[in-house]
C-alpha cells in the first residue's frame, strides 16, 4: 500500500513538474510624479520669467529665484537695470517672478 501511494504521488510530481506554466505578462504601470507635471505661471509671472532668462543670461549664469529672498532680489535687480537695459515695468515683473515661489 505504501509502495502505490508514494508511486501515485512521485507520477504526479513529475506531471507537476513536466506541464506549462502559466506566465502573466508583466504590464508597467506609467504613474505620473509631481516632478513630471509642469506648473503653468501667471501670465505676469511667466512674462518676467521670460525676462529674467532672455536679459540676464546674456551676461552671466542664472541665479536661482529661490536663492535670494525678496527684499535680497530689490538691489540687485534694481543695480542690474541699466547693464540689462530694462525699463520699471520690466523690472517690476521680474521682481515678481523672482520672488514667485
Amino acid at each position: 500500500m505504501k509502495l502505490k501511494i508514494i508511486s501515485v504521488a512521485l507520477i504526479g510530481l513529475v506531471i507537476y513538474s513536466c506541464s506549462p506554466k502559466i506566465v502573466l505578462p508583466v504590464v508597467e504601470a506609467r504613474t505620473e510624479t509631481v516632478a513630471d507635471v509642469k506648473p503653468t505661471l501667471p501670465p505676469d509671472i511667466a512674462e518676467g520669467k521670460s525676462i529674467f532668462e532672455n536679459n540676464c543670461a546674456k551676461c552671466h549664469k542664472l541665479y536661482d529665484p529661490k536663492s535670494y529672498s525678496r527684499q535680497n532680489w530689490i538691489p540687485i535687480l534694481y543695480d542690474m537695470q541699466k547693464k540689462a537695459n530694462l525699463s520699471d515695468a520690466e523690472i517690476d515683473k521680474v521682481l515678481a517672478y523672482v520672488s514667485y515661489q
